[in-house]
Parts: structure tokens; sequence; C-alpha cells
């Protein structure tokens, strides 16, 4: 079995723990290291965006997580270095025995839906939680049109509009009011971040569709795309989000999202 592995290389606790990974499947398993990570170990490595690996340990929080899911097309499993890892699958202080069992190929892979993002016909990266249009100036509100295929759903006062994937409704889109979906469903939560009038509510769009994010004036704005790549708008563009057909892989043991909201979002 090939394994890739990244982490950021500039937090002591996501080092040590690619360290001990390293350590444990260099003499047994092909093992390709990302290029940041390997050159703070003084290895050889590859880009990630062309590491082809069976399956891709993402060492860190979310954030390293998605940034796998988004550069890479392998199986990703999830260790968790950090504090919240609501996207990991294991914690590093009992990674060994399901290393162990992802050598044996004793799990399952949960396909998540991506989103697919483009921009007056472009296509940028795919999302695994979410896109984010705001405003690029701090406290500056924008009057943003909200279209379903060819229907205006809503016009509406905002900082910012975020379209989120199930897997992200429990992130960005959940601080800002949306609702936790399961992420067995596919579908698009579309929901205001502060917006001016106090009773917009999040709208769920069937995943097949395309959700439109437009400007009613022509202001500069951002586009974020998990949270891992920005783009800058001057607020004239079709933002255009729908399923896409590349899917998120993980690597999981269990079933228990559920039990990961009541013990990681709801007692924070």
């Amino acid at each position: 079995m090939k394994f890739g592995i990244t982490a950021n290389p500039r937090i002591p606790s996501a080092m040590e723990c690619a360290t001990q990974v390293l350590a444990k499947l260099e003499s047994k398993q092909e093992v390709l290291l990302e290029s940041d990570l390997a050159r703070a170990l003084d290895r050889k490595g590859v880009p990630l965006a062309h590491m082809k690996a069976d399956v891709m340990l993402a060492i860190g929080g979310d954030g390293t997580i998605l940034r796998a899911l988004q550069l890479s097309d392998s199986k990703v499993l999830g260790i968790n270095s950090g504090s919240l890892g609501f996207l990991a699958e294991v914690n590093s202080d009992d990674m060994d025995r399901y290393l162990d069992q992802t050598i044996r190929g004793d799990y399952r892979v949960e396909e998540r839906m991506r989103l697919k993002v483009t921009v007056d016909g472009e296509r940028l990266f795919d999302c695994t939680n979410e896109a984010v249009v705001h405003t690029a100036q701090i406290a500056k509100i924008r009057t943003f049109e909200i279209c379903l295929d060819d229907q205006v759903v809503e016009r509406i006062r905002a900082d910012g509009m975020i379209v989120a994937t199930p897997t992200g409704s429990t992130s960005y889109s959940m601080s800002a009011g949306g609702p936790i979906v399961d992420p067995h469903v596919d579908a698009m939560i579309v929901t205001a971040i502060a917006p001016f009038k106090p009773a917009s509510r999040p709208h769920v769009f069937p995943a097949a569709s395309q959700v439109h994010v437009r400007l009613m004036k022509p202001k500069e704005c951002l586009l974020v795309m998990d949270g891992q790549h920005e783009s800058s708008l001057k607020g004239t563009e079709d933002v255009v989000l729908t399923a896409s057909e590349r899917r998120a892989k993980f690597i999981r043991f269990r079933n228990d999202f559920y039990r990961r909201v009541e013990e990681k979002l709801s007692r924070q």
C-alpha cells in the first residue's frame, strides 16, 4: 500500500505525530511525503497535488484535512494532533492500531459531496466544506442576489454569503446560524453572514441545482474556498455553485457523526 503524508511543519504537535507515523510505516510500506513536510524532515518530497497515494494521511486539524481533500483525490484518513479535529477520524494517541487496520484494509470509505465552484464559467477549487463570498472591507455591507437555477430566491443585505455542503454545515455555516445537515444528504446550505434583515433564514437547496451568488451593485469582494484559497472579485461576476462530480473520500472505522456533534460541538 502506498501512503501519502501531509502535515503543517510549522505546528510542533503535527510534526511530532508525522515523525511517529513515518517511523511506523516506512520500513514496511511505500511512503510519500508532501514537499513542505519533507523539507522540514530533510527528505525528498512530492507536491500534494501531484501525489498519487492509495491513502493520504492528513495530520493536524480540520484545515489540513480540507487541504488534502481539495488537492488530492486519494482516500483521506484524518489524524487529529490538535484540539477540535471534527473531521478527523483518529486521535494521535490511538493512531497505531488504526494505522494497522488501514494497512489490513479493515475500514470503509465514506464518500461525501463536494461543491463545484465556477466564476464566470471558470472552474476554481472544489470545496468539501464551503465557499464564502464576503466583503473585501471590514464592516461594509453588500446586497447579494441568490438565485436557484433561473429563479431569484432572495435579495439580501449582508456581510457575505456562505454556500456549504452538509459536511460544512457544522462549520462556518453553523456559526452563522445555519442548520446541521446529515452528511449522507446531498444538498447546498445557503446562509447569510450578519444579515441586515432579522427575518432572513438559511436555505437548503437540492445538490443537482445551481446556486448563483451575485451582487446587485458591483463592489469588491472575496471568494474563499474551504478557508484555503482566496479569489478577488470585482463584484460583476456570477459565482455558480453545484455538486461536484468529485466526491470527498474519508476513511472511516465508525459511524458516529451524531456522537461527534454532541461531544465536539454541543459541549463547546
